[in-house]
């Protein structure tokens, strides 16, 4: 296939590619242990019925950008190491969701609501919740463990996936931290700006852009003066990112989002715009109770939500969150520029990084 046709095809390609290797994987798993079938369909169901590819196609174009020939022998290795960023995301999401005792995702039951309706279709012994919750942790485990035996086993020169594992490395134990974080900054009741943003670069920047970027690079050879740049480009727009789902997860339509509207706020999360919202309300004298009685509290209404947004957006905290998306945008598209990557990878990127930042879901 022609260069511009593989490219333009790379959403279609990645799909084929974790096609294949969860077909692979699951169909072995089930000839030992029929019963794990709704676990690895439940998995091959959530990977690909869904999701914006993202990760895996900044760590395409960082490898394009940094040399990379997609009519090389080294492309197919190529597409499975950077799909397997999906299995990365799958775990995340599933495990998050548990952490947050979400309801929905995409549309749809998250893992764990699904699998306690079956325990309790099923008049199964026991607690459908806890056995719903046990099912969706040990399948995002799944997730992660074939996340890493996708990556370890794209047919590559051992040199070239070598050189890739300090980002996958580092990738997988920032997502944790970030996670961690996360929990311990909604048990604590930490408010501050300083805290939202440090978890929005660990959970979410890291592994969305900045080491998916890494991986992409390493893959093609890539020193310093290419990964610095690129580093500092993910971690710009992967703040960005996060900052925009911190905004859709309070004002976005759940007819596009796939999530009611106010989740964050019901799950208590200290989300930039929180931080902001209270921080600006302090110095403004205005009352905050509407917005402190509003994070963690599971029944809270569509009335309630309507009033905590009309706080955060007549305090300026709204505004704030889009100018820091746009100056955090723009900061980013330089750091690309020094880069020096090679056509048409910037163009391509520049496209990615817009679409992160603006999208309405």
């Amino acid at each position: 296939m022609s260069q511009p046709d593989f490219d333009a095809d790379l959403p279609a390609r990645i799909g084929e590619a974790l096609t294949d290797f969860l077909d692979g994987a699951a169909a072995t798993i089930v000839r030992t242990e029929p019963a794990f079938t709704s676990a690895t369909d439940t998995l091959r169901d959530f990977v690909l019925g869904g999701g914006k590819r993202l990760r895996p196609t900044f760590a395409w174009w960082a490898w394009r950008g940094a040399g990379g020939d997609p009519a090389g022998e080294d492309t197919r290795g190529v597409l499975q190491a950077v799909s397997s960023l999906e299995l990365i995301q799958a775990c995340a999401l599933i495990h998050d969701d548990v952490l947050d005792s979400s309801d929905s995702r995409r549309g749809s039951p998250t893992v764990h609501v699904a699998f306690a309706a079956e325990h309790a279709r099923s008049s199964w012994l026991g607690s459908p919740d806890q056995f719903g919750l046990a099912a969706a942790v040990l399948i995002g485990d799944l997730a992660l463990a074939w996340a890493d035996d996708m990556f370890a086993d794209a047919p590559l020169p051992a040199d070239v996936l070598r050189r890739a594992r300090p980002a996958w490395r580092s990738m997988r134990s920032e997502l944790m931290a970030g996670q961690y974080l996360d929990v311990r900054t909604q048990a604590t009741g930490d408010e501050s700006v300083d805290a939202a943003l440090r978890i929005n670069l660990l959970k979410t920047a890291a592994y969305t852009v900045q080491r998916p970027l890494h991986l992409g690079a390493s893959l093609a050879g890539a020193g310093e003066d290419v990964v610095g740049p690129l580093l500092t480009f993910g971690g710009d727009i992967g703040v960005a990112f996060q900052l925009r789902d911190d905004l859709l997860g309070v004002f976005g339509d759940p007819s596009v989002t796939g999530k009611p509207a106010g989740d964050d706020l019901r799950e208590g999360k200290r989300t930039l715009l929180v931080a902001l919202g209270l921080q600006l309300a302090r110095e403004r004298g205005t009352d905050t109770a509407v917005l402190d009685s509003a994070l963690g509290t599971p029944d809270l209404t569509d009335e309630h939500v309507d009033r905590v947004r009309e706080l955060l957006t007549d305090v300026g905290a709204v505004a704030e969150v889009e100018r820091r998306i746009d100056t955090l945008t723009d900061s980013a598209l330089t750091a690309l520029d020094d880069a020096q990557l090679a056509d048409p990878a910037p163009k391509s990127l520049t496209a990615l990084a817009v679409k992160a930042t603006q999208r309405t879901h």
